[in-house]
């Protein structure tokens, strides 16, 4: 009788791990399968800011980062962690406030590799977010299209670069 007994309450505790799994497994995606209405104005202003830089013009560039800073502090506090927050943040207002095409390059490597790792862990968009990599500058870009358009070097170097992967 005993054994019967063990072997019930061990089919219980299986049971009950199932389904807290169940229940992990299910509110991990219906987070990660968030509305992307919440962040689309922040990848639009992040794709304005890339087309200023690669259309080389820093007057541009600073309004379109100004932008950016207006998009994500409209963003709520869940959506976002606030570590990448202020990450963001601190990237997009050192490029809304330089004038200087080279310095807002620079800086926008940085929120380009932020914007990335916020792709990876947010639903950003429903369409396709494509990291392109210039080889010149070792460092990537957020993308709508798979046509590279080099925020890097413009004009100069305007197609050097690859897709590296498609979200």
């Amino acid at each position: 009788m005993p054994i019967i007994i063990s072997i019930i309450l061990n089919q219980i505790k299986m049971k009950r791990i199932l389904l807290v799994a169940l229940i992990a497994t299910t509110f991990s995606q219906q987070n990660f399968a968030q509305d992307s209405t919440k962040t689309q104005p922040l990848l639009t202003s992040y794709y304005k800011l890339k087309d200023a830089l690669v259309s080389s013009n820093p007057t541009t560039s600073a309004a379109n980062a100004e932008e950016f800073v207006k998009a994500l502090n409209e963003i709520d506090k869940e959506t976002i962690k606030e570590e990448s927050r202020n990450a963001l943040l601190s990237d997009a207002n050192a490029i809304s406030h330089s004038k200087d095409l080279k310095v807002q390059r620079e800086v926008f490597a940085t929120l380009s590799t932020n914007m990335f790792a916020l792709a990876k862990t947010v639903k950003l968009s429903d369409e396709p977010v494509y990291q392109q990599y210039c080889p010149m500058k070792k460092a990537s870009w957020l993308s709508n299209y798979k046509a590279i358009k080099n925020p890097y070097y413009g004009s100069a170097m305007l197609t050097c670069g690859s897709v590296k992967e498609a979200l």
